[in-house]
């Protein structure tokens, strides 16, 4: 949309407000809103100040002057404000013009620039499914003396013999039991198809909806494939209607990645691709699961790369609860068509050329999608330059369950790193392939790993619930 359909959008729609979005490191979005009044074809050259000093990992405060410059064609109407609103996305820039190397919308603009002077292909295409829990209560709290969580869901495995007002209905979903049933043991589909109507509304084309597998609400929503920074930006719109839907009904929604122990967590599975204009160039019908030496290059490059990559795909302390055997989570650095314990799988079924594509299933929800798509694109690139070859490498194909192989046969299988502080050391050591064409800067990379390692630290000091239950009597 250009900015003059977005100010005749503004008439159209009686738009009250204008609401200025931009994200920080974490992906959290943030924003300022100006009356539509004050909008005009000036705002989107001269753009929005803000205070940078005061977003984490952004800019000291003897440097905050930031602003955000408005992309016309990332807007929507906003579905839950009570004066009408419109969102539009932003680039941040310093205030002397130039684009501000933090900025992760900024980064992923820059990857799509590496990836077409690389020539290689003129697009990359990408697809998230994202799944999430939708809870009715959630209580925390991290204390000098106390430090606890609760969360509950209608739907949970414990909830079997609790006493509710009018009797209770039984039809709880079991843990791991909770893939795909239909009402009354899956509750949410009404809430679920409310979030796919807003969602379209939005600008997402959406692709399907179902209960996931773990108990107590977890849900998946598939939109339609798109472009690197607009699929990010399409993930950040998927967030906000989900957490904010979830709250209209009464119950929250969350996208943190192990929220239940002993239960599947949630992750990210991310599916990608290469074209060269409308042609794909992941397909070649004689080689393995349909996939072409680029898409093998490519996913060599995933692999090669995975450690380092997994601090950006799987950023959060939390994230490494998931990664572990026995519950889904792809913890194996190997490849393989249709196997789901893979941590690279080729979709087989019901797969076109242009759908031809391959699945990296280890990050999770708490990646910022700019930089963690970005990330992907030049793990995937560099693999191609440099024509690794995973299978040489030892990273399949497996077509087995690897959950299933005796411990003699995992032995040359390599893992996903055990914690974020052993991800942050692989990103300390491995960056080059970020670095390429400027995609990422060293400055970047460095702040980055110094802010998640404050978190790690922040977690790792703090006492911990189940150390009581060990050591208390001791």
């Amino acid at each position: 949309m250009s900015v003059e359909n977005v100010l005749k959008s503004i008439q159209e729609n009686n738009i009250e407000w204008v609401d200025f979005r931009f994200v920080d490191l974490s992906g959290r979005a943030h924003h300022i809103s100006l009356p539509a009044s004050a909008v005009d074809a000036d705002t989107f050259v001269n753009g929005v100040a803000f205070d940078g000093s005061s977003i984490q990992g952004f800019r000291g405060i003897e440097e905050s002057d930031m602003v955000m410059i408005p992309d016309p064609e990332a807007t929507y109407v906003d579905p839950f404000t009570a004066h009408p609103t419109l969102n539009v996305m932003c680039d941040i820039f310093t205030p002397d013009g130039e684009r501000y190397e933090r900025d992760p919308r900024g980064i992923a603009v820059k990857a799509e620039e590496f990836l077409k002077e690389s020539g290689v292909g003129t697009a990359a295409f990408f697809a998230p499914e994202s799944e999430f829990f939708i809870f009715d209560d959630v209580r925390y709290e991290s204390g000098t003396n106390s430090s606890s969580y609760f969360v509950d869901s209608e739907e949970a495995s414990w909830n079997t013999n609790r006493k509710e007002d009018g009797g209770n209905l039984g039809f709880k979903v079991r843990t791991k039991g909770g893939y795909v049933p239909v009402a009354p043991v899956d509750t949410q589909q009404d809430i679920r198809s409310e979030m796919c109507r807003i969602l379209e509304e939005a600008g997402l084309s959406i692709e399907r909806h179902h209960h996931e597998v773990a108990t107590a609400g977890q849900a998946e929503i598939n939109f339609r494939f798109d472009t690197l920074k607009k699929t990010a930006d399409n993930l950040l719109v998927y967030k906000y209607i989900v957490h904010n839907t979830a709250r209209q009904y009464g119950k929250v929604a969350t996208f943190m990645p192990k929220p239940l122990f002993g239960d599947n967590g949630s992750g990210m599975h991310v599916h990608q691709s290469i074209f060269e204009g409308d042609s794909p160039l992941f397909y070649d019908k004689a080689g393995y699961a349909n996939l072409s030496e680029m898409a093998l290059h490519y996913i060599g490059g995933i692999l090669y790369h995975a450690p380092a990559l997994i601090a950006l795909t799987n950023p959060s302390t939390n994230s490494f609860k998931r990664l572990v055997p026995g519950y889904e989570a792809p913890v194996n650095l190997v490849y393989s068509k249709g196997n789901r314990s893979a941590a690279v799988r080729i979709p087989v079924a019901a797969v076109t050329p242009k759908g031809c594509r391959i699945e990296f299933r280890t990050p999770d929800s708490t990646a910022n999608p700019y930089l963690a798509f970005s990330a992907m694109l030049m793990a995937g690139l560099d693999g191609i330059k440099r024509k690794i070859n995973p299978t040489e490498l030892g990273y399949g194909p497996l077509d087995k369950n690897i959950y299933d192989l005796s411990d003699a046969d995992k032995e040359n299988i390599r893992s996903v790193p055990a914690s974020l502080e052993e991800a942050l050391d692989a990103l300390a050591a491995d960056n080059e392939f970020l670095t390429a064409g400027g995609v990422f800067t060293k400055d970047f990379i460095e702040n980055y790993i110094n802010l998640k390692r404050d978190e790690a630290k922040a977690v790792a000091i703090r006492i911990h619930p189940h150390e009581y239950s060990l050591y208390f009597d001791c």
